[in-house]
C-alpha cells in the first residue's frame, strides 16, 4: 500500500498542470510550503501542484535606500 501512495505522489507531481518550480515561485518573491500558506500570505501559484503552494505576503515589503 505504501508504494502505491509513493507512485501516486510522483505521478501527481510530474503532471502538467500551473506548477512552476521553486525557482519560479523564489524568483518572483514567494516562498514554496507544503500544506497551506502562513498567516498574513496568499497563494500566488503552485511549485508542485497540488502539494507545494507558492506563498507571497499579503503587504509588499520594503527596502531602505
Amino acid at each position: 500500500m505504501g508504494i502505491l501512495v509513493l507512485v501516486f505522489i510522483f505521478i501527481s507531481l510530474t503532471q502538467q498542470g500551473d506548477a512552476h518550480g521553486p525557482d519560479s515561485c523564489n524568483h518572483r518573491g514567494g516562498l514554496c510550503r507544503m500544506g497551506t500558506c502562513a498567516s498574513g500570505e496568499y497563494l500566488a501559484q503552485y511549485c508542485f501542484e497540488p502539494v507545494i503552494l507558492c506563498c507571497k505576503n499579503l503587504s509588499p515589503t520594503t527596502t531602505e535606500s
